[in-house]
């Protein structure tokens, strides 16, 4: 009990921060916006209707899981800003494990992330995306598995970072590819082998293809839009989640202790 304790207070204080934090409210919304709005409404004035294909829902499921695990895994980066004002070093001098700390970012974060895809699915709405019921329900729990994913990808890449503007750096170049080698905007199933070889070990292909298939398969007539089934996702974000926690948490730890 005491260990949960300390993972809640720590996840409500991410909480709280982000309802005072105004101007990331504002950004984390505004590319989505940018991003379905005009770019998913263009794309799908320009190819969607020759193509019979809506392009536009095609980039607002990508879009939404994108943000999801990005959010996340930007909040627990945010680690390493905590750490140069010293806050992190008065939470790992107190009487918690190490890992309940960074399950709580994680845990944090994730919530953070979820009102964020709350406000991407009334922008869908208001766009004319298709969200049915079984969708939205099959959401909740998918949301937070994308959410908590991103979480330990934060945690792989703060551990091999010692400041923030290291982080500032090295965080748009680990993530912008991922944009269209995991497919946010394009279709990435015929990619030349280089490239396929990349999107396979892009740990946001799987994110997104996850809610694709979630997306695609409520539908009353089947669309093979996902590249695999749920099963073979979830396996894989499992697995990838296994690596990213043990391996970044104790590194992580490993360079606190050694300041």
């Amino acid at each position: 009990m005491h260990e949960l304790s300390a993972v809640l207070a720590i996840a409500h204080r991410d909480f709280v921060k982000l309802i005072r934090d105004r101007p990331r409210i504002i950004a984390d919304l505004a590319f989505p916006l940018i991003f379905i709005a005009i770019l998913g409404t263009s794309l799908q004035a320009g190819f969607g209707g020759s193509g019979g294909f809506n392009l536009l829902t095609f980039v607002f499921t990508g879009v939404l899981a994108q943000t999801i695990w990005q959010s996340s895994a930007l909040g627990v980066i945010s680690l390493i800003a905590d750490r140069e004002q010293d806050y992190s070093q008065e939470m790992f001098v107190s009487p918690v494990s190490r890992y309940s700390i960074i399950a709580g970012k994680i845990l944090g974060e994730s919530l953070v992330a979820l009102p964020q895809a709350i406000a991407i699915i009334v922008l869908g709405l208001a766009l004319g995306v298709p969200l049915s019921l079984p969708f939205l329900l099959s959401l909740i729990p998918v949301a937070f598995v994308i959410a908590i994913f991103g979480g330990a990808f934060g945690v792989i890449v703060l551990s091999n970072l010692r400041s923030q503007q290291a982080a500032n750096q090295i965080f748009p170049f680990v993530m912008l590819p991922q944009f269209f080698l995991a497919g946010v905007f394009n279709p990435i199933g015929n990619l030349p082998w280089y490239l396929d070889i990349v999107s396979h070990i892009s740990p946001m292909r799987y994110a997104i293809d996850l809610l694709r298939d979630v997306y695609y398969g409520a539908l009353p007539e089947a669309v093979p839009v996902a590249l695999y089934s749920a099963p073979v996702n979830l396996a894989v974000i499992g697995a990838m989640f296994v690596l990213f926690m043990g391996v970044g948490t104790t590194l992580f730890v490993r360079s606190e202790r050694n300041r």
